[in-house]
């Protein structure tokens, strides 16, 4: 199956942006969840990876305080410049925000946690992950939630799945355990599944180890 596609991204959320905060309304108690899965301490360093508009900033924001620092990494420039304007307006001092791909994101200091809110299409790149880890902590701690495929006994309602979650990712591979990269650095991983196998959160800690 064909994987993730950075250009087919870029063009989706040109036109997802202006209503995006609007849409994701009905997954923010997830969002919640996930940052609440981080375990976050005051001073830590947070990458939130495919940040979008900056939705999960404030959450993440209470837990790591002003001494801690928040890195967005997002790809989009539309959605990049509603995140600025987010943060322009709440006066944080502590948020370096990066337009980029996952894939070539470069910041100073290790990161203590990583989130990825509905980011499929990174959590399928083997690139970014690699990316990403190569500037973590030791230890540092990995929350990731989102859409996946229903278990097999709902595989018809899939179709309505893909026809959900299309405008929104470029690939559907690995969509039925979209986590399963992620255990390359995170053997430990757990996931916890909710809405009859529609979500998924998957939390664990970084093994210091590199895919083979």
């Amino acid at each position: 199956m064909i994987g993730p596609n950075l250009n087919a991204a870029r063009e989706k959320y040109r036109r997802h942006a202006p209503g995006y905060d609007a849409s994701a309304r009905r997954t923010e108690p997830l969002r919640r969840r996930a940052i609440e899965a981080l375990r976050l301490n005051p001073g830590d360093t947070v990458a939130d990876v495919g940040c979008g508009t900056g939705l999960s900033f404030d959450g993440l924001q209470r837990r790591i305080g002003p001494q801690g620092t928040l890195i967005g990494i997002e790809p989009s420039p539309e959605m990049m410049t509603l995140a600025r304007r987010r943060v322009r307006s709440l006066g944080w001092k502590n948020v370096i925000l990066l337009e980029s791909p996952a894939e070539g994101a470069r910041w100073d200091e290790p990161a203590d946690a990583y989130l990825f809110n509905f980011a499929h299409d990174v959590l399928r790149s083997r690139a970014a992950l690699e990316n990403l880890f190569r500037q973590a902590a030791p230890n540092a701690k990995i929350s990731a939630s989102g859409m996946k495929f229903l278990p097999w006994c709902l595989a018809p309602a899939n179709l309505i799945v893909k026809r959900m979650a299309r405008p929104y990712l470029t690939t559907f591979e690995g969509f039925s355990r979209p986590w399963t990269l992620l255990e390359d650095y995170a053997p430990r991983l757990e996931v916890a599944k909710s809405g009859l196998g529609l979500f998924y959160l998957a939390r664990g800690t970084f093994s210091g180890a590199r895919p083979r």
